[in-house]
């Protein structure tokens, strides 16, 4: 049976040429890098600075600003957790369509230190309210400290892209700082630091056809500086992050986000042509379908999500299962926090109680290895189900 994998936003399969650099780093650097006494030692060290040099590079930072983690739910949580401790921050701005790593981490911070945190509202496809995040920050910026607001890049369930230019304005207006998740961002857009104005950012590599357990924040040079002034200075990640670095990981997502870059706009067209096909041959079967957020503006969502309500005479959270049966591999929306019965909460705030009544959401993410055959075979699978079910 043909398999067909369609939850890259999960997930992506790595790349030969990653495994490749992994294995070569697994059996021929085994010193800790922080043992520079000796070779193995530097050569360890001198992996995971080159690795930083060239991520550095890929999105036009400074090296001094890239800091490894073991994937973007701790990147995303070191910001909160150093901001909060050391950039006198007394507020908190964000959604509650963001990332479970987010949301948790703001609501476990804000308890342990008792920082008052505001949520921005939103319209039913998911775009933020500027005129919602002035009012707020008008509201709370003359308070004895400062604003952190923190928004994702691109939305991780309905692939929703950040008015980041209008969002930077204001927290510069306010005179505060950002945060954004850039999980889904970076390796599926270009990126480049010094232009954009953002203090944090935060990437993890299984999203870019790197390995799983790596992943980095990059603290603008500034800011970072403030924060390795009150830290305990060590070896490990300027003191931020402590504990043996994850030396082939961080080569491989090193060479993974390299390779996301190479041959960068030929992927993207592939991809965009995925969808839109897949759009056309959605609606083609079921003409009422509902796209959820900005899905169909290919202007305003990522190439790489398409999230829709597919109608179903009867609720059946075994959709998804019966799917993988049939060899086609989609999801409801984020495996961060998935259950047997649970809708997405970015779904559940978007969308009308009624229709998730009698409609199931799917969430189909693309990828450099799908071909238009795949969306051909999801396309087959789905008439069965519907066929199966009007029977009944």
């Amino acid at each position: 049976m043909k398999k067909v994998y369609l939850d890259n936003a999960s997930s992506t399969p790595i790349r030969n040429e990653v495994i490749k650099v992994m294995i070569d780093t697994l059996k021929y650097t085994f010193g800790n890098p922080s043992s520079l006494q000796h070779s193995y030692g530097r050569k360890a060290r001198s992996l995971i600075e080159e690795s930083r040099i060239s991520i550095a590079n890929t999105i036009n930072s400074d090296p001094s600003e890239i800091i490894f983690t073991s994937g973007g739910t701790e990147a995303n949580e070191l910001v909160f957790k150093f901001s909060i401790q050391y950039l006198n921050i007394k507020h908190i701005l964000t959604s509650k369509i963001e990332h479970f790593s987010v949301l948790n981490s703001i609501s476990n911070f804000s308890k342990l230190y008792n920082i008052p945190v505001s949520f921005i509202q939103f319209d039913k496809n998911g775009i933020i309210d500027l005129n919602h995040m002035n009012f707020l920050m008008k509201k709370f910026h003359s308070c004895s400290g400062k604003i952190l607001v923190s928004l994702m890049y691109v939305n991780n369930e309905i692939g929703n892209i950040l008015n980041t230019k209008s969002v930077i304005e204001l927290c510069n207006k306010y005179n505060s700082y950002f945060h954004s998740d850039t999980i889904q961002f970076i390796g599926n857009f270009l990126v480049n630091m010094k232009k954009l104005q953002v203090d944090f950012i935060t990437a993890s590599a299984h999203k870019f056809y790197g390995p799983k357990g790596i992943g980095f924040v990059v603290i603008k040079k500034n800011i970072l500086n403030k924060i390795k002034f009150s830290v305990s200075i060590n070896n490990q990640e300027h003191g931020i992050r402590l504990g043996t670095e994850n030396i082939s990981g961080i080569v491989g997502a090193s060479k993974a986000l390299q390779l996301s870059y190479n041959n960068f706009v030929d992927h993207i067209k592939k991809i965009k042509e995925l969808k839109y096909y897949c759009i056309l041959q959605l609606e083609k079967l079921i003409p009422s379908l509902i796209f959820n957020g900005l899905s169909k503006d290919f202007n305003r969502s990522s190439h790489a999500i398409l999230n829709f309500l597919y109608p179903i005479s009867k609720i059946d959270y075994l959709l998804y299962f019966k799917l993988d049966l049939m060899g086609i591999s989609v999801s409801k929306g984020s495996s961060c926090k998935s259950s047997k019965k649970k809708i997405s909460h970015v779904i559940q705030h978007i969308t009308d109680k009624v229709f998730l009544k009698k409609m199931m959401p799917i969430r189909i993410s693309f990828g450099i290895f799908n071909e238009k055959k795949d969306i051909d075979l999801l396309i087959e699978s789905l008439k069965k189900i519907r066929k199966f079910f009007n029977k009944k």
